[in-house]
């Protein structure tokens, strides 16, 4: 169905697609069709950012997703729309189901006008060859009927080939507008046109073999870049997926139905079976069930849910079927807020992606400016029009700024996609560009060097009856110290009869045995301080001491970054000597203890007056306001919910392996980025002179230009490959 046709059917109930937002705003996605680079990402967005009331405005090139933002009640959905349609791009109301199809019928359209024009290349180039070993040799007529063979071929070819092209460029030109494919589009008939021209005048050279390869080589390179993007943006496909999922319904008589994830409503009782994903957030309404949240917490042993728990989209049901309640829309799910974590890093507006927009912006007046001048040069030396033309329509096709239109976005796309599948969801546009030029790595200590979790330390100094005995108390409690201590113990029975008074400690019925601090167990609190204390009667008090659990990986990814030249640094608000042991642990020389959140936000401004790029990682309230200070912070995935807000990148689970190869991909990121503008400039350094000079040929235009594109793609390409960067 034309998407214009279907967004007209949608009219009447466009409010069901917007999406509630902070402080009374909301947000319209909406699915744009046709937009090819950096140009057409600024025509968009400016100009549906100038709609009066509409406060934000961001294009996705990869997923081809528009999200704009106003006041509730300040714009239309309607206008909105318009106005894109306006511009020369298609638009419709964003449908993941929809899109996901859309991009498929894209790549089958792509390859099918490659496999054509790339017949007729072989072809035209077969009857080229004739003419030009034929020489001086081949008749007039002979000749004259192989160009006539070569339009006939041609022309129809191009122009079904071509269509990618030309329906981009009519549309924007429908609505005044102009966009690359404009120029591309001219080149393409004009050169079929001095083809035709020189035939019907009995020349000696035609230029069908131009537009033919043209034509294919341009193919190419957009067939290339759907693949690109198809296959970076392949986690957030999978997003996209899972939004389009269909569900079990429970209706108010208990009969079942199958609805599509996208009506379900808060409130909805879903019956899910082992092996369904959750396709909304919910809460366990009845059967005790496991599910694997390896989305989540990237962990992917099954865990445990009781009745009243929460259930984020995007689990998958691996125990008993179970019954859920639906607490929010597709739209409000986990997985969509993960689907826009990845939207938001790969639609970036560093600095690089500011240089190649305003050279795309340009591109337009400047090659048809420069076409032109060509053109009027050549006639005013005494060149006839056909030689005048040759070397204009040359201009046109050498100077098409496909290289530098995927200079930054082929790069980054790959990089965000990369990241996302090991875990890392870069949401700030330019976070990439930032992490490659930091120097300092400051942590926080508490659960982000350690898992916040304690560990008894003096087992070994307590014996196994006593250690045991202590355990049967600690079982029955959900305290942090009481489940450390039976951890250290193992499996085993609970005391009959145990009674816990919060704050104080546990104690058996018969209050034989205390387990809690030292005012529970009899002692001066002043004097003994810390841990838990366990008495029994007629025994002299135990003493059980603890300490935090390091990460595993915590002392590996300090000593990959120092060994790549970032120094470390430790901020803790806990006291000197917990700070001490866990920084020697973790190999962390520089430290420092009992900083609050402000004194961190005060590091943090210090380091940032002396020069530094600083890198934050932490995970609490406390740390927030630091890591908006930082040069570029990330937080772990079991973060406090400000402090993910605060990050630029989020780490999915516990793990902070991820975060050295981030480093790694932003760093050839940024490598590969500037190799791409340097490529892109040479090329047009060297190929624009040569081609008004007349030195260039139409057809060697068309195969420069596209293996510039090509070449600038490959390079992208190259950070996707496994292995460290």
């Amino acid at each position: 169905m034309n998407l214009a046709l279907r967004s007209a059917d949608m009219a009447d109930d466009l409010s069901r697609h917007l999406l509630p937002g902070d402080d009374g705003n909301c947000q319209f996605e909406i699915a744009v069709k046709g937009a090819r680079c950096a140009n057409c990402i600024a025509k968009i967005e400016t100009g549906v950012r100038a709609l009066a009331g509409v406060s934000e405005a961001r294009l996705n090139l990869s997923t081809g997703k528009l999200t704009v933002g106003w006041k509730r009640g300040a714009a239309s959905p309607h206008a909105v729309l318009r106005r894109i349609r306006d511009l020369g791009y298609e638009a419709q109301p964003f449908d993941a189901a929809a899109t996901l199809s859309s991009g498929e019928q894209e790549g089958r359209l792509l390859l099918r006008c490659m496999a054509i024009a790339g017949f007729g290349t072989v072809f035209i180039m077969g009857l080229a060859d004739a003419v030009w070993y034929g020489g001086g040799d081949m008749e007039a007529a002979t000749r004259q009927s192989l160009f006539w063979l070569a339009a006939a071929v041609a022309i129809p070819i191009t122009f079904y080939a071509g269509q990618p092209f030309f329906l981009s460029a009519f549309r924007a030109l429908r609505r005044g507008n102009a966009n690359m494919d404009v120029p591309i589009s001219a080149a393409l008939i004009l050169s079929l046109g001095l083809s035709l021209y020189q035939t019907v005048q009995h020349g000696t050279h035609n230029y069908f073999d131009a537009a033919v390869m043209l034509t294919f080589l341009l193919l190419i390179g957009r067939y290339l870049d759907y693949r690109l993007r198809s296959r970076a943006q392949g986690a957030a496909r999978h997003l996209l997926a899972l939004q389009s999922l269909l569900a079990r319904r429970i209706r108010p008589d208990g009969d079942l139905e199958t609805v599509a994830a996208r009506d379900l409503a808060p409130g909805d009782r879903l019956l899910l079976a082992s092996g369904d994903r959750v396709p909304v957030n919910a809460v366990l309404e009845e059967h005790a069930t496991e599910a694997d949240m390896s989305l989540v917490t990237g962990e992917s042993m099954p865990q445990p849910f009781a009745p009243g728990e929460a259930i984020y989209a995007g689990a998958v049901i691996t125990g008993a079927p179970a019954i859920l309640r639906a607490t929010a829309r597709v739209e409000d799910s986990l997985v969509a807020d993960l689907a826009r974590l990845l939207e938001a890093g790969q639609q970036s507006r560093s600095l690089y992606v500011k240089l190649a927009d305003r050279a795309a912006r340009a591109y337009v007046p400047l090659v048809c400016g420069l076409a032109l001048a060509v053109f009027v040069g050549w006639l005013g030396m005494g060149a006839s029009i056909a030689v005048a033309a040759t070397n204009a329509i040359t201009v046109l096709i050498i100077t098409c700024p496909c290289a530098l239109g995927l200079a930054v976005p082929a790069v980054q796309i790959v990089a965000t996609g990369r990241l996302f599948q090991r875990g890392v969801f870069v949401k700030s546009g330019d976070a990439l560009e930032r992490l490659a030029e930091i120097d300092l790595a400051v942590f926080d200590k508490t659960g982000t060097l350690t898992t916040g979790v304690p560990a008894l330390r003096n087992a070994a100094d307590v014996s196994p009856a006593i250690l045991e005995q202590a355990a049967q108390l600690a079982r029955a409690s959900r305290h942090p110290l009481a489940q450390a201590l039976a951890a250290a113990a193992g499996p085993g029975p609970v005391a009959p009869g145990v009674r816990e008074t919060i704050g104080m400690g546990l104690e058996t019925a018969d209050s034989a045995r205390k387990l809690g601090n030292a005012a529970w167990c009899g002692l001066d609190p002043g004097a003994h301080k810390g841990g838990m204390w366990f008495c029994r009667d007629g025994a002299a008090p135990v003493h059980f001491v603890f300490h935090e659990t390091i990460r595993p990986e915590a002392g590996a990814v300090v000593a990959a970054l120092l060994r790549r030249g970032i120094s470390v640094e430790m901020l803790s608000g806990d006291h000197p000597m917990a700070a001490a042991e866990i920084a020697a642990r973790a190999g962390i020389a520089q430290w420092h203890a009992g900083v609050g959140a402000r004194e961190k936000a005060a590091r943090l401004q210090a380091l940032k007056a002396e020069g530094r790029h600083v890198l934050m990682v932490g995970d609490g309230i406390n740390d927030a306001a630091a890591m908006g200070l930082a040069h570029v912070s990330i937080a772990p995935g079991s973060a406090a919910d400000v402090s993910q807000q605060a990050s630029d990148m989020v780490l999915r689970g516990q793990d902070l392996t991820p975060l050295v190869e981030a480093l790694d991909v932003a760093r050839k990121a940024r490598r590969l980025v500037l190799q791409n503008f340097a490529l892109a400039l040479l090329y047009n350094l060297t190929a624009i002179p040569l081609a008004a000079l007349g030195f260039v040929t139409p057809l060697i235009a068309a195969a420069t230009m596209a293996g510039s594109s090509l070449l600038v793609t490959l390079n992208a390409l190259r950070l996707s490959l496994a292995g460290k960067p």
